[in-house]
């Protein structure tokens, strides 16, 4: 893990807010992120995890304050940014071999002349080895597994070597054995190259050993700090607004309530491979219906959150008392 505060900030939040049509998201955020440092954000559907995403990408202003990454403004498709999406599937028509959809993070976002051949290749090739993606270099993308398009897609995002590396949900409907391969490439290039990694997720189970610290977002509030200063049973039922217990189990975290939809650590949350067995593997939370869909970020913002509707209760929310996560 890395020291926050040893190191320069590579990405810093200062005042940082966002609202829709009056409706505050977020607001007085600040945030230091050193290089090498892995901050998890959680919350809710709707709490604005995917619109922090899309304003570090340059692709949303803030509403308010000021938002920097290697000490200057953020800009749309710089190269010190690098973006791993949620996984979909691609077409299986899809006219792109796998070696063709790395050398995209190489050159895509340039105008003019692009690297040379042998260079460019020999660049892909040592992407496709740290990732481990040789044997299907010359593959057609859309007849590849999610498992293997997602390493590709890591590849691409780590091509520029970038100071922020965001992921955004990157291990949703992956098997347990790609959940920690593309978990340990994330961690490799933070404390090997130095990236900072923003991992926006449902679920810190399968990453909390890497977390320093977790940015938690609900009902416009948010709270930053340590897992263990902010996953505690206070800390998340001041935040909702309802009695929330957090209990931990075997290095893992269980969140404990009937009220919360779409709760953060769901076993198996939207198809992953930690699903959890017995009591436990009944008492998911509701999957959000709208997977991304291309290179852009997954957008659940825009929709309301808090306490589930009527309509739920009966046929996807765990009746109080019963286990709405699996165990830091």
């Amino acid at each position: 893990m890395a020291d926050p505060g040893a190191s320069p900030a590579v990405l810093s939040l200062d005042g940082a807010g966002i609202a829709f049509h009056g409706r505050r998201l977020w607001e007085g955020v600040d945030l230091d992120l050193s290089a090498g440092e892995f901050l998890a954000v959680l919350g809710p559907n709707g709490a604005g995890k995917s619109t922090l995403l899309k304003v570090l990408l340059g692709l949303q202003r803030l509403s308010w304050g000021e938002v920097r990454v290697a000490g200057r403004p953020v800009r749309r498709g710089s190269s010190t940014v690098g973006y791993i999406p949620q996984q979909h599937a691609m077409p299986a028509e899809t006219p792109l071999r796998a070696r063709d959809l790395v050398a995209l993070g190489l050159d895509g976002h340039r105008y003019g002349f692009r690297l040379r051949p042998r260079a460019q290749r020999r660049e892909v090739d040592r992407l496709l080895e740290q990732v481990g993606a040789t044997e299907y270099a010359e593959m057609p993308v859309g007849l590849l597994s999610g498992g293997e398009q997602q390493r590709l897609r890591a590849a691409q995002a780590l091509a520029s070597d970038p100071a922020v590396l965001l992921c955004d949900e990157p291990l949703h409907s992956l098997d347990l054995h790609h959940q920690q391969a593309i978990t340990d490439l994330i961690q490799r290039q933070a404390t090997e190259r130095g990236s900072a990694v923003v991992f926006v997720t449902h679920e810190i189970n399968p990453v909390i050993e890497h977390v320093d610290r977790v940015l938690y977002l609900a009902r416009g509030q948010h709270r930053i700090g340590p897992t263990r200063e902010v996953m505690r049973s206070e800390v998340l039922s001041e935040l909702y607004g309802a009695p929330i217990d957090v209990i931990e189990h075997r290095g893992r975290l269980v969140v404990m309530s009937h009220h919360l939809e779409g709760h953060h650590c769901a076993p198996g949350h939207g198809g992953t491979g930690d699903a959890a067995h017995g009591p436990e593997a009944q008492a998911r939370a509701p999957e959000d219906p709208r997977a991304g869909v291309g290179p852009h970020v997954h957008d659940d913002d825009h929709e309301p959150h808090g306490h589930a509707s009527s309509r739920h209760v009966g046929r996807e929310q765990a009746p109080e008392g019963r286990r709405m996560g699996a165990p830091r």
